[in-house]
């Protein structure tokens, strides 16, 4: 297991974030995705397609990272998909990956610049965990989707109720439909011996309209 590895899971703060994968970018792939087996995003994506519709578009791949998802995603269909992560060198990574249309740097604690009900789906890999994105975030990536939209999102199991996205997700009430949870094992065989029991419980529901 990579120093790196152990780093992200200990992060607190955005700006631990920022510098580690500001440091990680160019290597990640290879350190993390690869060493460790990371299965989360092809299982992020089995569900998207398990429950996705036609007009599940476009699609914003949030905390997109180096492109993972899209990556997986591009192979089964041909669907847009933006990016959207606090990164710049992770995304700078994606970018030569061209699965993306667009491509968005903003830290998702804030505000986005994102119009009301402009995507048709919200998929998510490894965003949703240590020292990254707190629960409430939910609630301005709803504003962002459009009516009956698709959310399929993993959430590390260890911070679904600490985290409070079990209470925000409680909270959002009528405003969403079809919930259903996934856990899953986010490493591999290879994976660290540490961590290869570690699971994300991936999330699925729809916006109503």
């Amino acid at each position: 297991m990579s120093k790196k590895l152990k780093d992200a899971y200990t992060l607190s703060s955005k700006e631990d974030t920022i510098n580690l994968y500001k440091y990680w970018s160019k290597n990640y792939d290879k350190d993390f995705a690869v060493r460790n087996n990371y299965k989360s995003p092809q299982k992020v994506v089995k569900y998207f397609l398990k429950y996705s519709k036609q007009n599940d578009t476009p699609v914003l791949d949030v905390g997109a990272g180096t492109g993972l998802i899209a990556v997986y995603l591009k192979k089964k269909i041909s669907i847009p998909i933006h990016a959207i992560d606090i990164s710049k060198e992770m995304l700078d990574q994606s970018r030569q990956k061209k699965c993306y249309e667009k491509i968005i740097i903003a830290d998702l604690n804030k505000k986005l610049n994102v119009g009301n009900c402009t995507y048709g789906a919200i998929v998510s890999s490894g965003t949703f965990t240590h020292g990254h994105l707190e629960a409430n975030v939910l609630k301005e990536l709803l504003r962002v989707v459009k009516p009956n939209g698709l959310f399929v999102i993993s959430i590390h199991q260890s911070f679904f109720i600490k985290g409070g996205f079990k209470n925000q997700l409680e909270s959002f009430g009528s405003m969403i439909n079809n919930l259903k949870i996934h856990k899953v094992y986010i490493y591999g065989k290879i994976g660290s011996k540490i961590f290869n029991k570690d699971k994300v419980l991936i999330t699925t529901f729809r916006k109503n309209c």
